[in-house]
């Protein structure tokens, strides 16, 4: 008898952590739905997110209330977003004039292509927090104090960014639901940092 209580209890975790795996997936695709506006990025991320702390929290939530979430974060999202793609082209003409092979190039490239990763990294770790009615700029600013203060955290964002691009490079299907997984970690970056 205790022994199948044990068996149920084991495989009740396992059930919750699949689902919790599962749902990371589902919000992945949600993403990248919720970001084929190309400025909506930041939103996107920031809606699925929030749908993922909510459902670790026990609490309900759907596509409704993730469209919702999108909706609300869009109001200074876009322009997070703009900005974003607009900093992710002056990096490729930055590469550019590393691979002209101008002087110093190879140094301005290196600096260029690190603080791209560290506003990415920012950008990720502001929309994990996002509730409504919250200000991207404020967000922006104290994410960039916690990418400096919390640099393995940092890391594990920037790991779970190449996971997403060697998963796109291998099976480029893959990389829509690894999305889910890159809000994971950033939810669960967060986290870790407001308990230390």
């Amino acid at each position: 008898m205790a022994e199948a209580r044990v068996k149920a209890r084991k495989e009740s975790v396992l059930a919750q952590r699949f689902a919790v795996f599962a749902e990371c997936l589902l919000t992945g695709v949600w993403i990248a739905v919720a970001s084929l506006g190309v400025v909506t990025c930041p939103a996107a991320f920031a809606a699925g997110a929030r749908h993922l702390r909510r459902r670790t929290g026990d609490h309900g939530g759907g596509w409704r209330e993730f469209a919702a979430d999108v909706r609300a974060a869009l109001r200074g999202g876009w322009a997070v977003g703009l900005a974003g793609w607009i900093l992710a082209a002056l990096a490729r003409v930055d590469v550019q004039a590393v691979r002209a092979g101008l002087p110093g190039g190879p140094l301005v490239g290196a600096v260029g292509l690190f603080a791209l990763i560290g506003l990415a990294v920012a950008g990720l770790r502001a929309a994990a927090v996002w509730a409504p009615g919250e200000r991207w700029r404020v967000l922006l600013a104290a994410a960039g104090r916690r990418t400096v203060r919390d640099p393995a955290g940092s890391f594990l964002l920037v790991g779970g960014a190449v996971l997403t691009v060697c998963s796109a490079l291998l099976i480029a299907p893959l990389a829509v639901p690894v999305l889910g997984a890159v809000a994971a970690a950033a939810v669960a970056v967060e986290e870790r940092y407001r308990r230390r």
